[in-house]
């Protein structure tokens, strides 16, 4: 049988350019891993092509996910980015980024680097789920709840299990592509060709 896709990006063309070049993609790159919790965030109760279509603007109006000036936002940063008709005008979310920025540097600082702290959680090895069908695919998992609450310990917002886990797979740490698609075999036999990185 020939291997195909994942069913869920459906014929969306920027959805299928995620699905192939980014989707559970390990990944140790700070400011990429607190990319994807900003928008995996501003996802909440919305859906990932909204997200996706808006992503440059995102990185515009967040100064290209750099922690360290969002970090620094104050009263005058938070308005311009409310009167930003290109990205998710939700003040609490966008007062969450902030608020993460700021946390995510203190774990950076903690740890070594956030990278390190994260991928910790799945023993530095990405999760491979041999799903089958996209019904098995789960919204949660036991290290998304247990990360979820330690994130939510140290002050960060928007970060419940389920958009911790859909961050998992985002950055890799769980591989959820369907055994069927093309990209399970490419992306396992990557990681197991690269040495685990997050000690980074």
């Amino acid at each position: 049988m020939t291997d195909t896709r994942c069913p869920w990006p459906t014929s969306d063309t920027l959805m299928i350019e995620y699905h192939d070049t980014e989707w559970g993609v390990p990944l140790y790159d700070d400011r990429k891993i607190y990319e994807f919790l900003v928008l995996e965030g501003m996802q909440a109760g919305l859906s990932w092509s909204t997200i996706l279509r808006k992503r440059e603007n995102f990185r515009r109006a967040f100064q290209d996910f750099d922690p360290e000036k969002i970090a620094r936002y104050g009263a005058r940063d938070i308005a311009r980015l409310m009167a930003d008709a290109g990205i998710i005008r939700n003040r609490m979310k966008i007062e969450a980024a902030v608020t993460n920025a700021r946390q995510f540097l203190s774990v950076a600082g903690e740890f070594g680097s956030f990278s390190r702290y994260i991928w910790e959680f799945v023993g530095s090895k990405p999760i491979r789920n041999r799903l089958k069908t996209l019904a098995e695919m789960a919204a949660t998992s036991p290290e998304s709840d247990l990360i979820s609450k330690d994130l939510k310990r140290r002050g960060f917002k928007f970060v419940g299990s389920t958009i911790i886990y859909a961050h998992m797979q985002a950055t890799g740490m769980v591989n959820d592509h369907l055994v069927s698609c093309f990209r399970y075999k490419q992306i396992t036999a990557q990681a197991q060709r690269t040495p685990v990185r997050a000690q980074k």
